[in-house]
Parts: C-alpha cells; sequence; structure tokens
C-alpha cells in the first residue's frame, strides 16, 4: 500500500513538472515552435513519460490552461446560482479577480501571455486552437448566464440584450488584459480594477443601444424599471465595495 502510494504521488510530481517546464519553454519559444522533445529534455524526463500523463501538446497545453482557469470556477458558479441574490456582485468578484491576479501572480501572467501572444494559431495547432475556443465559449455562456440571474434579481433592465452585452464585455475585458501584458503598466489593474468593472456594469445600465425590443406580447414599463434600478434601496450592481475585499464581511452580515 505505502509503495502503491508513493508511485502515484511520484507520478503525481512528474505530471506537474512537466507541465511546469511546459509553461516555461512555451513561454520562451511559443507553443507551435515548441516539441514535446524540447518539453522532455528540459524537464529531464522521456517523451514515453510525457505520453503517459498527456496524449498530446494541446493536452499539456489545455492543462496548463487549467491552471489559471480553475479556481475561478467556483466564483463563476456563484454567478448561475438562482439562491444568489447579489450575482452582479458575483461577477464582480470574477471580473476583478482576473484584473488583479494577472499583476499579482507570475504563473498567471506568463499563462495569459502564452495564449495572447505566443500561441500561434496555425494549421498543425488545430487541437489547441479547438480547445482554446471551447474555453471562450463557454466562458462567455457562463457569463451570459450570470447576467440573466441579475435581471431576474432586479438588478439589471429586463430588456438588456444579453448576447451583445456578454461580447462587450468579454472583449473589454480581454483587450485590456491583452494590452497590459503588451505594454506593462498603461494601466494601474490593482487599484482601478473595480473602477473599470463599474464602467461596465454602468454601460449595462444605461446604454440604450444594448436594450433589444419587447416582443408583441410583452408590455414592459421601462420608466419604472429605470426608476427601480436608480433607486438606492434597489440591489446594486455597481457597488463594488462589498465585493472582493468586504466579501468576508459581507457574508457574515447576510447570516446575522
Amino acid at each position: 500500500m505505502a509503495m502503491a502510494r508513493k508511485t502515484k504521488e511520484e507520478a503525481l510530481e512528474t505530471r506537474n513538472r512537466i507541465i511546469d517546464t511546459a509553461e516555461h519553454v512555451f513561454f520562451r519559444q511559443g507553443v507551435s515552435r515548441t516539441s514535446l522533445t524540447d518539453i522532455a529534455t528540459a524537464a529531464g524526463v522521456t517523451r514515453g513519460a510525457i505520453y503517459w500523463h498527456f496524449k498530446n501538446k494541446a493536452d499539456l497545453f489545455a492543462a496548463m490552461f487549467d491552471r489559471v482557469k480553475l479556481p475561478l470556477d467556483e466564483l463563476v458558479a456563484a454567478t448561475l446560482d438562482a439562491r444568489e441574490p447579489d450575482p452582479l456582485g458575483r461577477i464582480a468578484d470574477v471580473l476583478v479577480h482576473c484584473l488583479r491576479d494577472t499583476l499579482l501572480d507570475p504563473r498567471r501572467r506568463r499563462i495569459l501571455d502564452i495564449l495572447f501572444f505566443k500561441c500561434e494559431f496555425t494549421d498543425d495547432m488545430g487541437d489547441v486552437v479547438a480547445r482554446h475556443q471551447l474555453n471562450v465559449r463557454e466562458g462567455r455562456e457562463r457569463l451570459e448566464g450570470g447576467l440573466k440571474n441579475a435581471i431576474a434579481k432586479g438588478q439589471l433592465h429586463p430588456d438588456l440584450d444579453t448576447h451583445l452585452a456578454t461580447g462587450l464585455m468579454h472583449a473589454m475585458i480581454t483587450g485590456l488584459l491583452s494590452d497590459w501584458l503588451f505594454t506593462p503598466g498603461c494601466i494601474d489593474l490593482e487599484g482601478k480594477a473595480e473602477q473599470v468593472v463599474q464602467a461596465c456594469f454602468d454601460m449595462l445600465k444605461t446604454s440604450p443601444v444594448l436594450r433589444k425590443k419587447p416582443l408583441a406580447n410583452e408590455t414592459v414599463d421601462a420608466k419604472a424599471v429605470d426608476a427601480k434600478l436608480a433607486s438606492p434601496n434597489s440591489a446594486s450592481p455597481c457597488s463594488l465595495t462589498h465585493s472582493t475585499k468586504n466579501r468576508a464581511s459581507d457574508d457574515h452580515s447576510g447570516q446575522s
């Protein structure tokens, strides 16, 4: 039993070493210019060891990328929970985390740099492209689900075009991350993250071009809804003071 446990631990250690090495080699050379032989040599393992843990380079790339995606899963799930009283606040948590963590976490910064600038989407990278496209689609679907949950809680206008709003928010956040990685310091991600998210929410609340036309059988009192959203007593999607840094105190007060 002890030998089996040791073997399992050694296998996990080897797998993690391969992923760590791939991250650094991809960062230096780019994904398409890196072979599994390059990674095996740098990691001090055989190609067979890599194929024992990963089907191919795309599978290894996906495992590397999951290291920065997985920590967000719990936060994203909260935005979709019908029992969550403040889904827009949870979306704020996710977006602020993405922005600030890119600055503060060297691993996340490296992996996003690889994704944006060193992952050449050539024909031989079809599996990597397909996996990345799947991640983007799933991320956008979850974000749109969170916006629909916020509408159900009265935090956003019921006539918001959630599909269009999702596309704009996703483009703004990913574009901001890409710009910051390409020109570090162009914006204060740590100090301005909440302000950036606030601006996104202001756009969702006030832009008339993000409203879809009501169906013929719908009767939406837009003025009444706008007044409700503007009321200081309504659930506020723009109050980020109780998102990231005051989450603990909010949870405590919600239980009292």
